[in-house]
């Protein structure tokens, strides 16, 4: 199975009615981190967008502290950006458009079918088809981290949490502590590998 209709699979199940649980709506988050392979001793760290980052969302900030709470977590001491800090974790969130996805009708009618008068021979075709369905915007989620030493401008780990979500589908949204939690789970976590957090 592709890795798109994978998603798609997930998705329909993301997308399914009342009885399932918010937590079965909510996707896996693919993790991925890169790092130098060598110690990175606890200091201080300021918290700042990604120099790359062309616009700041307005849910910037609620990133930037799930960032700060799980780097504090991991034996660091965060600061205000801007500060003297001995590291700066660049931090950068964007949503983008992944393609649409096509809800399954919740109405079906059956068409044809039937059998002969006296004859009790079957004849046509049972034609099923589906009322109400709509198409609905798969969105993908990315949280980066780059964490770099400020003397010298070396990045020694960075990573990228991405989920997927429908639109209109609160409970399907990702939460910014779900996604630092996922990039940071197991820090520095092993180099070059994508992992999948439930």
């Amino acid at each position: 199975m592709t890795r798109f209709a994978t998603i798609a699979v997930a998705l329909a199940v993301l997308a399914t009615g009342g009885c399932t649980s918010t937590a079965a709506r909510l996707q896996p988050v693919d993790v991925s981190r890169y790092h130098l392979g060598t110690p990175m001793p606890h200091g201080t760290v300021s918290i700042e967008p990604l120099s790359s980052t062309d616009t700041i969302s307005m849910s910037y900030q609620a990133y930037a502290d799930a960032v700060a709470a799980q780097l504090q977590a991991q034996g660091f001491t965060p600061m205000p950006a801007g500060s003297d800090s001995d590291y700066i974790a660049g931090v950068s969130f964007r949503r983008t458009d992944a393609g649409t996805y096509r809800e399954r009708s919740p109405v079906t009618i059956g068409i044809g079918g039937g059998t002969a008068p006296r004859s009790g021979l079957g004849i046509g075709g049972g034609i099923s088809t589906g009322i109400g369905g709509k198409d609905r915007r798969v969105i993908l989620s990315e949280l980066s981290v780059h964490l770099r030493r400020r003397g010298d401008g070396t990045t020694v780990w960075e990573g990228r949490a991405q989920t997927h979500s429908l639109e209109g589908v609160p409970e399907s949204q990702p939460s910014a502590e779900r996604l630092a939690s996922a990039l940071f789970k197991g820090f520095p976590g092993e180099s070059g590998i994508t992992i999948t957090v439930p």
